[in-house]
């Protein structure tokens, strides 16, 4: 198995656009918001940026079931929108069945993610079964941090997938 280093990513793009293979991203809900968050402008270009380089095919971007139920559940002018943008990328979208929830209730029980906040748990599961390059997130109470990439890499091993990176959008973009 290969180990990447923290500023591997940067590498894996690299080789991944050399060798011609797209990277296999999971955005979760948190990055559509954020390209709404005209309270946060710095995450709001920086994830305008990325979806700019969705939709120049840089990278094949997935969804779940679950990041559209939690859009379905968001106020209605905003479920608007966040559908409109996925529209318009048209993101490729995966099913939550018994083997994501099976993984996702490892999490839990671990005290990855915490039961009430089960759905991060939901999102990491859809994506490391699915066997995609990484997880996209502006969620960094859940996600996007160290205890979390260290016990889901754990986890998956254990339960015999492979590891997942995390990361948010502000370390996948490339800064011209």
């Amino acid at each position: 198995m290969v180990k990447y280093s923290w500023n591997a990513i940067n590498s894996k793009f690299a080789y991944s656009q050399v060798m011609g293979k797209k990277l296999t991203l999971y955005f979760d809900t948190s990055v559509f918001n954020f390209a709404f968050a005209d309270d946060t402008p710095d995450r709001k270009t920086i994830t305008l940026k990325l979806i700019d380089d969705v939709k120049t095919n840089k990278y094949d971007v997935y969804i779940s079931e679950v990041v559209l139920r939690e859009i379905r559940e968001a106020q209605r002018e905003k479920a608007r929108k966040l559908m409109n943008l996925i529209n318009e990328i048209q993101p490729f979208e995966l099913k939550f069945d018994s083997e994501c929830y099976e993984l996702a209730y490892e999490y839990v029980k671990r005290g990855i993610i915490p039961n009430k906040y089960e759905d991060d748990a939901f999102h990491i599961a859809v994506a490391s079964v699915n066997d995609l390059d990484a997880i996209i997130s502006w969620n960094f109470k859940h996600i996007v941090k160290l205890k979390t990439k260290k016990e889901v890499s754990g986890t998956n091993l254990l339960m015999g997938y492979k590891e997942i990176e995390i990361y948010s959008p502000m370390e996948v973009i490339e800064n011209d």
